[in-house]
C-alpha cells in the first residue's frame, strides 16, 4: 500500500514539474510578445512625432509667410488710402464749383425730362430723353456733350412750346387697338384728334374719358384761325379730374333710399307750392277787381264776404259782424289750405337728412369693421350716403320754408283785406243807424 502511495506521489510530483515548466515557457513566450508589441507601439509613436514636428515647421513657415504678405499689403493699403486722401484733395481743388454745377444740372435734367414725358413736346425725338436719362442717372461730371444736349433739349422744348404741328403717336383707340395716329400738338398743353384731347404716358396716347367745354379738335382747328378753346396748364392733370367728378345723377344715387324719399317730399312739397301759389295770385287778381266793383259781388272771398253782408244787412249790427267774422274764418281755412303740409315737410327734410347721415355712418362703421380703415375707399360709399342725404334734406327744406313764409304772408294780406273790407261796411252800417236815429230824435 505504501508502495503504491509513493509510485503515485512521484508521479504527481513528476506531472506537476511538467506542468510548472509548460507554465513557465508559456509566461516567456507571452512576455516576449508584449515587448515586441511595445516595441512597435514605440516606433510608431516615434514616426507619428518626426511627422507633427515637419508638419509644425511648415504650419509656422506659412504663418510667418502670411504675417509678411499681411504687413506688405498692410502697408501698401495705407499708402493707397495716402494717395487717394491726396487725389481727392487734387480732385476738389481742381473741380472748385463744379461739383454744385453739376448737382444743378442734374436736377434740371431731371425736371425738365418729367416735363416733356408728361407733354410731349419731343416724342418725336426719343434720343432727347435718352440724354436727360443720361444725366440723371450720371455719377460723374457731365461731359460736354451731354451739357449741349441739355441745351438743346430746352432749345426744343422751347420751340415745340410756341408752335400747333401735326405728329404720328402710337394710340390705343376706342377698340383697344394699338396703331399709328396723326395727332395735332398744342404747344405744350397736350394732343388733340378729330374727339378731342388725347392723354399722353410717355409711350402711347388714350382719349381721355371726359372732355371739358369748347374742347379742340383738329378739324375745327384747321378750319377756324381764331378759335376759342379749353387749355388745361397742368399737363392733363385737371382732365384726368374731369373724368373723376361724378355727375348730379351720381351724386343723387349716393344718396341711396332716402335720399329718393327726401327728393320725392320735396317734389310733392314744390308741387303744393306752385298749386296754392297760383291760386293766391289768382285770389288776389279777383279781389282787386273786386274792390273796383263793390256793388257787383262776385266768386271771390271779398265777394262772398260782401254777399254776406248783403244777405244779413237787416241784422243787428253785431250778428252782421259775427257773420262776416265767420264768413272770414271760413275764406282763411281755403287761402291756408295745404300750407300746414309744405311746413310739415320743410321741418321733415332735414330730419330724413340726419337720417341718412346715421344710417350712412353706420354702414361706414360696418365697412371699417369688417376692412379696417386701410383703405379709403371701401369707406366712400357710406360716407358718401351720410354727405349726400345731409345736403338733400337742407337743400329742400330751404326752398319749402321759404314758399310756406312767402304764400302765409299772401295768405295774412288777403285776410287783412277781407277783415279791412268787413270792418269798413261795420263801421258804415253804424253810421248810418246813428245818422237814423239822430233824424228820430230831431222829428220827435
Amino acid at each position: 500500500m505504501r508502495h503504491l502511495l509513493l509510485v503515485g506521489l512521484m508521479a504527481l510530483t513528476s506531472h506537476l514539474a511538467v506542468a510548472q515548466e509548460n507554465l513557465l515557457s508559456t509566461t516567456e513566450q507571452a512576455q516576449q510578445q508584449e515587448q515586441q508589441h511595445n516595441q512597435n507601439r514605440e516606433q510608431g509613436f516615434e514616426q507619428d512625432l518626426a511627422t507633427l514636428k515637419k508638419r509644425q515647421a511648415a504650419l509656422l513657415a506659412q504663418r510667418d509667410a502670411l504675417i509678411a504678405d499681411t504687413d506688405q499689403l498692410s502697408g501698401a493699403f495705407a499708402n493707397n488710402e495716402k494717395s487717394l486722401a491726396e487725389l481727392e484733395t487734387e480732385l476738389h481743388l481742381a473741380t472748385g464749383s463744379l461739383g454744385e454745377l453739376f448737382g444743378v444740372v442734374r436736377q434740371a435734367a431731371k425736371e425738365l425730362n418729367l416735363e416733356l414725358q408728361s407733354s410731349a413736346l419731343v416724342a418725336d425725338k426719343p434720343e432727347v430723353l435718352a440724354i436727360l436719362v443720361t444725366i440723371e442717372q450720371a455719377r460723374a461730371l457731365p461731359s460736354m456733350q451731354e451739357l449741349e444736349g441739355l441745351w438743346q433739349a430746352y432749345v426744343n422744348a422751347i420751340q415745340a412750346s410756341g408752335r400747333i404741328s401735326p405728329i404720328d403717336l402710337p394710340y390705343f383707340d376706342g377698340e383697344g387697338q394699338l396703331q399709328q395716329q396723326s395727332l395735332l400738338r398744342l404747344g405744350g398743353f397736350g394732343l388733340v384728334n378729330q374727339q378731342g384731347y388725347v392723354a399722353w404716358d410717355g409711350k402711347q396716347a388714350k382719349s381721355y374719358i371726359v372732355q371739358p367745354d369748347m374742347t379742340p379738335t383738329i378739324g375745327g382747328l384747321q378750319q377756324a384761325s381764331n378759335a376759342i378753346v379749353s387749355l388745361d396748364p397742368s399737363h392733363g392733370g385737371l382732365l384726368q379730374q374731369l373724368a373723376e367728378q361724378p355727375s348730379f345723377a351720381q351724386r343723387f344715387a349716393h344718396g341711396g333710399v332716402v335720399g329718393k324719399i327726401i327728393a320725392g317730399l320735396f317734389a310733392i312739397g314744390m308741387l303744393i307750392a306752385l298749386y296754392r301759389g297760383l291760386r293766391l295770385f289768382i285770389t288776389r287778381s279777383q279781389i282787386n277787381a273786386q274792390l273796383k266793383r263793390p256793388e257787383q259781388p262776385q266768386n271771390n272771398p271779398l265777394g262772398r264776404v260782401l254777399q254776406a253782408y248783403k244777405a244779413d244787412q237787416d241784422q243787428a249790427i253785431e250778428a252782421i259782424e259775427l257773420r262776416l267774422l265767420e264768413q272770414i274764418v271760413d275764406e282763411q281755412q281755403q287761402l291756408e289750405r295745404g300750407l300746414s303740409m309744405i311746413k310739415l315737410l320743410a321741418a321733415l327734410a332735414p330730419m330724413l337728412g340726419l337720417l341718412g347721415t346715421v344710417t350712412g355712418m353706420i354702414e361706414t362703421f360696418q365697412v371699417i369693421t369688417q376692412f379696417g380703415n386701410a383703405d379709403p375707399k371701401v369707406m366712400a360709399s357710406g360716407i358718401s350716403m351720410a354727405l349726400v342725404t345731409t345736403v338733400l334734406g337742407l337743400i329742400s327744406a330751404m326752398p319749402l320754408l321759404l314758399s310756406h313764409n312767402i304764400l302765409h304772408a299772401q295768405a295774412e294780406a288777403i285776410r287783412n283785406i277781407l277783415e279791412k273790407q268787413s270792418l269798413g261796411l261795420v263801421a258804415q252800417r253804424a253810421e248810418a243807424n246813428h245818422s237814423l236815429k239822430a233824424v228820430s230824435d230831431n222829428a220827435a
